[in-house]
C-alpha cells in the first residue's frame, strides 16, 4: 500500500510496533523512498522468543512511545496514510489496549488512512474498519526447516 500511495504522490507514515533489532530488507527500502515514506521502527523485537532479553513491560513501554508517537503524526496532517505495522499482534500481546486504539481511531482525520495490520485483529477492530484482509499461510520454507532467505523472509 505503501509504494501504490506513493506512486500517487501521497505521503505515508509507517509505525512499526513489534521490531526493532532485526534487520530487514524493508528498512533499506523505505529509505529509498524518502521522504516520501517515512519509517519508525520502535519495538523491542519479536516478543518471548528464546532470544529476547526484554520483560513485558520493556515490550509494553516501547508500544505505548509508539502509540503517542502515532497519535502525534497522525494529527500533523503531515501524512495522507498512517500504517501501525503489528498493532494487531501488540493488541494479543497486552502491549497496547483496546480502549487506546478505539481512540486512536476517533481522533483520525476525515481524509487520512489508518492501516491497522497484524494477525488476529480483535473483532471490534474489523467492525469498524472500511477494508479487511486476511493473509493466511499454506505452506512455509521455515517449517521445512530452511533457513529464513535474504530478500523472502528479511
Amino acid at each position: 500500500m505503501a509504494l501504490r500511495a506513493v506512486g500517487h504522490g501521497m505521503r505515508v507514515c509507517i509505525i512499526e510496533f513489534i521490531k526493532g533489532n532485526i534487520y530487514s530488507g524493508e528498512i533499506d527500502a523505505i529509505k529509498k523512498l524518502s521522504p516520501h515514506v517515512e519509517l519508525h521502527i520502535m519495538g523491542c523485537g519479536f516478543y518471548r522468543t528464546k532470544e529476547d532479553p526484554n520483560t513485558h513491560e520493556e515490550h509494553r513501554k516501547k508500544a505505548q512511545d509508539a502509540l503517542k508517537l502515532a497519535d502525534h503524526k497522525m494529527l500533523t496532517g503531515d501524512f495522507d496514510i498512517l500504517i501501525l505495522d503489528e498493532i494487531n499482534v501488540a493488541l494479543t500481546l497486552n502491549l497496547v489496549d483496546l480502549s487506546q486504539i478505539l481512540a486512536l481511531i476517533e481522533k483520525k482525520p476525515p481524509l487520512m488512512h489508518l492501516i491497522l495490520t497484524g494477525r488476529d485483529a480483535h473483532p471490534e477492530l474489523t467492525k469498524r474498519a472500511h477494508t479487511v484482509t486476511e493473509m493466511k499461510e499454506i505452506k512455509h520454507a521455515f517449517r521445512k526447516g530452511i533457513d529464513p532467505q535474504k530478500g523472502i523472509d528479511y
